[in-house]
């Protein structure tokens, strides 16, 4: 299926994206619009930014797999304990 048909379903998901030169990046995807795919993507500590990229850049897109937990899980949700 051309990555095209599949932007309705992977709007607001975690995709990787693949570009024509054979790199490519991960991100939220935000929308496709004015020839251009728009990436929420992780910089660095708290800060993220939103990229964009010609479409005729774009291989392909794919949606983020699920994950695979081990039984039992390595970590375990619990709260921190509080800093005296």
């Amino acid at each position: 299926m051309p990555w095209s048909q599949k932007v309705p379903y992977l709007l607001g998901k975690p995709v990787g994206v693949s570009f024509t030169n054979g790199q490519g990046t991960s991100g939220i995807l935000c929308s496709v619009h004015g020839g251009q795919v728009y990436l929420m993507e992780y910089l660095y500590h708290t800060q993220f930014a939103t990229k964009h990229y010609p479409v005729n850049q774009i291989q392909d897109i794919h949606m983020f797999p699920g994950c695979h937990v081990p039984s039992p899980p390595l970590f375990h949700t619990q709260p921190l304990p509080a800093r005296r």
